[in-house]
């Protein structure tokens, strides 16, 4: 490799983040208001998908996994996505319902990390948000076996074009498949500031309400 083709230098790729700082007296009561505030700032920011978060869980035996999905809602009761129950963590989930959330929100300088205990939704929860998805996504989950190990590609192809041929307009909820809700427990609020001071606010859940933590960057 010659000097030209090496990569930089990791030791060298830095930004500087400047922003306004995050003050205890800004903030929200509690911290799903404060997230929708954020959250907004990142839509108006346009971000590309800026419900996408990582999901970490950890398997009974304590081996970690994380891996990025999409937010499809929430509300005061937790935050929600959706996939197959049967995949690496749906069953990280089900041997140790606890789960940590990041949302990357790297170009306004902004992270939020979210962790709880996580709980299945109702089952006609999950029906009603399967059934309003694209039909194309609806036969992909049938066609999925999420984290399952499969031979080719074509091997995916023709499993999905058989599940059309069977549902060519309403594929049913795989009874495989639904909704998880992560219900917090602790909601940490990162914002970029000079020189890696940055200002770090936690909500910590204390029995019906919350308390607000300032955090060393």
């Amino acid at each position: 490799m010659d000097a030209t083709s090496r990569p930089p230098s990791l030791a060298g790729l830095r930004r500087t983040y400047e922003g306004l700082p995050l003050l205890e007296a800004d903030l929200a009561s509690d911290p799903v208001t404060q997230f929708a505030r954020w959250f907004d700032d990142a839509v108006a920011a346009e971000l590309p998908e800026p419900n996408a978060m990582v999901v970490a869980t950890c398997s009974a035996g304590g081996r970690p996994t994380a891996r990025t999905v999409l937010l499809k809602g929430y509300d005061d009761n937790g935050f929600v996505f959706y996939t197959n129950y049967e995949s690496r963590k749906g069953r990280d989930l089900a041997e140790n319902p606890r789960a940590s959330l990041l949302f990357p929100w790297h170009s306004i300088r902004r992270q939020v990390r979210v962790e709880g205990w996580v709980v299945r939704l109702p089952r006609e929860e999950s029906a009603a948000y399967f059934k309003s998805r694209p039909y194309g996504s609806r036969i992909g989950a049938w066609a999925s076996r999420q984290s399952a190990v499969v031979h080719s590609r074509q091997e995916l192809d023709d499993r999905y074009a058989e599940l059309a041929e069977r549902w060519p307009e309403d594929p049913p909820v795989p009874d495989f498949w639904g909704g998880f809700r992560v219900v917090p427990s602790e909601v940490e609020f990162w914002q970029g500031q000079l020189d890696r001071m940055h200002d770090r606010l936690r909500y910590r859940r204390s029995g019906a309400s919350w308390t607000v933590e300032r955090l060393a960057p």
